[in-house]
């Protein structure tokens, strides 16, 4: 796990300026680094140290020197597929899987990708060809942005080491600002900075002469295989998650493993075998899973280490959180997992965690909405059409009440996040845009899976805008901002391969949510932990916002000078009173301006 960064065409000191940008995510790295320079690009690396640690260094290069690779990630089968280069001729020279990479690359072009397990995005300079290669995991594990500036291509795992960069024109994207106040996030290719992009996950370029060429080159498929028991379901996913939890603890350091009083983590602990496993909670018991986890922790004999996160604590180290994010997220969970990372790098370098297992095998308690409203959806559409039209003169509400106001899943799921309206952002937003209304974003997902059911729908959606923008992008930022690894065994092109076979009923019931892998996680640990609803680091914001202290510091920031360029500051005032009052739970909606307020004041105010 590393981090590295980059760009195309000669400028003056190009040394220094890439020193200078490495220096920018030195937290991704700090075991060593690596520069490679000539006239036509520069390649900088930052090295956290994993496999092979003596002689893992990077920019690495192959036999005769003509591509240079650097690469941040882990590939889980580099072992046999190193067999199967050295048996076509390759030459190695360490034990890492970043030169399985380069001379996978070497002979299979951008074939390489689809034989490859693992989490990673890297970039091959071909200095024969005068030709930059890049590539992005399956599900986005990764981080990789890119940035046309000039005559210049900037790309890199973190935006903020383009700040370094001469050619870099800081300017914000008012069409994300726009779009995150529905998603919580930065949905698709664009981000926060006007003109830079993230590559979307299992896509690579080919970037040549100043053009750049951008292809998918692997999709998650859905297609039930209904003739399978239950049982046999239950069966195949223990063998496959047991394989890949194995691949995924392949090191030559010491692996950890989050563990909290949900399913997923639990799961990955118990069958994970390692030493230690880590735990925050807060103060107040509702919100408090370390007693679950100790519980969990003795009954599969090993050590938990935990910590009570402070409100003190939580709120001091906002504006650090989203700085280490890049853009602004709006996911209170982001400071627990902050926090968590945190105690785990005083133990280990490497982590393992359950991210993903919502999105694959139909884990989030919306997903059975579809089967609560099964009944009200046999209805003629005349009459449920009548339904919609009463049920549009109250205000929305989430669940199932929001389902019949909406009717088909198209019009109303815009992923687990769905803060403002399309009318209240613009009624909010003293800006003009031209956003796109987010049923645009996520046509094109629910276009490819149009003739399957509600629930497969609303996973694909997720799986391609919510994990990546939101679950995936706070498990790498806040673990690097700690220089620790975090591997996802369920997100596993294996383990998906699996879970898109298995028929709606066995994912979502209308009594319960991941129902196979449940069944499966029950033969490893105790039914209360198995069965347990998802909580998925609570955090009591809601509290938090009704009590004199925090009520008067969300104040002054709502109605500061930033928040007064960008917004109608009144009516953000509303909501924050309406909150406190017991009028409205307005807390995510406050939430999600005030993070945005913090990025900003990060990067345009500090960083200015």
């Amino acid at each position: 796990m590393c981090g590295f960064v980059g760009f195309t065409n000669e400028i003056g000191d190009q040394g220094n300026v890439l020193e200078c940008m490495m220096n920018k995510i030195i937290h991704r790295g700090p075991d060593a680094d690596g520069q490679y320079v000539d006239e036509h690009i520069a390649l900088g690396f930052r090295r956290l140290s994993i496999i092979d640690l003596d002689h893992g260094s990077q920019p690495l290069y192959n036999e005769d020197n003509t591509k240079v690779l650097v690469f941040n990630g882990e590939i889980y089968n580099y072992r046999p597929l190193r067999e199967e280069l050295i048996a076509k001729g390759h030459t190695f020279t360490t034990a890492t899987d970043s030169e399985v990479l380069l001379h996978g690359y070497e002979e299979y072009g951008a074939e390489l990708l689809n034989k490859l397990r693992g989490m990673f995005a890297f970039v091959v300079w071909d200095k024969e060809k005068k030709e930059l290669f890049g590539a992005r995991d399956f599900f986005g594990i990764k981080p990789m942005y890119y940035a046309k500036m000039g005559s210049s291509l900037l790309f890199g795992s973190e935006i903020k080491s383009f700040l370094a960069h001469p050619s870099f024109e800081k300017k914000l994207n008012p069409k994300a600002l726009e779009q995150y106040l529905s998603f919580q996030y930065s949905p698709g290719p664009e981000s926060f900075f006007e003109g830079v992009y993230k590559l979307q996950p299992a896509h690579y370029f080919l970037y040549k002469d100043g053009e750049m060429e951008i292809k998918r080159y692997w999709e998650p498929v859905f297609e039930a295989e209904e003739s399978v028991t239950e049982e046999e379901w239950v069966d195949r996913i223990s063998k496959e998650f047991d394989g890949s939890v194995e691949a995924h603890k392949i090191s030559d350091v010491e692996v950890g493993s989050f563990l909290s009083s949900g399913v997923d983590s639990s799961y990955v602990a118990c069958r994970a075998n390692v030493d230690k496993t880590f735990t925050v909670g807060f103060g107040d018991e509702k919100y408090n899973e370390i007693s679950y986890a100790k519980n969990l922790a003795k009954y599969i004999d090993v050590e938990n280490i935990s910590k009570v996160i402070t409100p003190e604590e939580y709120w001091d180290v906002l504006p650090k959180v989203q700085y280490q994010m890049d853009e602004p997220l709006a996911d209170p969970a982001a400071v627990a997992l902050y926090f968590v990372c945190q105690i785990a790098s005083e133990h280990v370098k490497v982590v393992l965690s359950g991210e993903g297992a919502d999105e694959l095998f139909g884990g989030y308690t919306i997903y059975q909405v579809p089967a609560h409203t099964a009944s009200f959806r046999k209805l003629p559409r005349w009459f449920r059409n009548a339904i919609n039209r009463i049920a549009s003169l109250f205000p929305p509400v989430h669940g199932i009440n929001f389902f019949v106001r909406g009717g088909d899943v198209e019009r109303w799921f815009i992923g687990n996040a769905n803060m403002f309206s399309v009318k209240d952002r613009k009624k909010l937003l003293k800006i003009k845009t031209d956003a796109p209304n987010p049923r645009e974003l996520t046509k094109q997902y629910y276009d490819k899976v149009k003739d399957k059911d509600d629930v497969t729908k609303m996973q694909y959606l997720d799986i391609h805008m919510w994990m990546a923008g939101d679950i995936l992008l706070k498990a790498d930022k806040m673990s690097m901002a700690h220089s620790l690894e975090l591997r996802v065994p369920f997100l596993d092109k294996e383990i998906m391969k699996l879970a898109g076979k298995i028929p709606y009923r066995y994912r979502v019931t209308t009594e319960n949510s991941k129902v196979a892998m449940r069944k499966a996680a029950l033969r490893a640990m105790p039914p209360e932990t198995a069965n347990k609803k998802k909580l998925g680091f609570p955090v009591p914001i809601r509290v938090w916002l009704k009590e004199d202290k925090y009520y008067s510091y969300m104040k002054e920031q709502l109605t500061n000078e930033n928040a007064k360029q960008f917004f109608h500051t009144d009516k953000l005032v509303k909501l924050l009173d309406e909150h406190k009052a017991g009028k409205k739970d307005n807390s995510r909606k406050i939430w999600t301006v005030f993070s945005f307020l913090l990025w900003y004041d990060q990067y345009f105010c500090k960083e200015a």
